[in-house]
């Protein structure tokens, strides 16, 4: 298993890089290791949020990793100075993995569809809130 790291990635502007910190590693089947946007509000619950979880499914046949995000638009009351999660997105997302399937063919599932959702129009797409027409 791969350790825990800080994960660094641009922004909606990609130019500017914004550091996810890793702050909980996985402590074992179905306990998700965690990782927070830390420079992003004040308190933790104004954090963005991104889990990952794995386990085997119940035949043993196939491993599946479980990816959950949250990321939360802040605002603060100008009369109480009070910071508030006035709205909150999410993500959940699956890969399941036989375990008979090479590595070799794995790893290109992994990498190619990793891509599409990386390529501009791809994130254009989510961004607009609609499937492609």
């Amino acid at each position: 298993m791969a350790a825990l790291a800080d994960l660094t990635v641009k922004k909606n502007d990609g130019t500017t890089d914004i550091v996810w910190t890793g702050v909980q590693p996985s402590s074992g089947d179905g306990v998700p290791a965690i990782w927070k946007s830390q420079t992003v509000g004040t308190a933790q619950a104004h954090q963005p949020e991104m889990r990952l979880s794995s386990r085997d499914s119940q035949n043993g046949a196939s491993r599946t990793l479980r990816v959950t995000g949250a990321y939360m638009q802040i605002a603060v009351n100008t009369t109480t100075g009070v910071t508030s999660v006035i709205n909150t997105a999410r993500l959940t997302k699956e890969w399941v993995f036989s375990k008979s399937m090479p590595s070799a063919d794995v790893n290109e599932f992994v990498s190619q569809f990793a891509n599409l959702e990386a390529h501009a129009t791809f994130k254009s797409y989510l961004k607009s809130g609609f499937s492609a027409s």
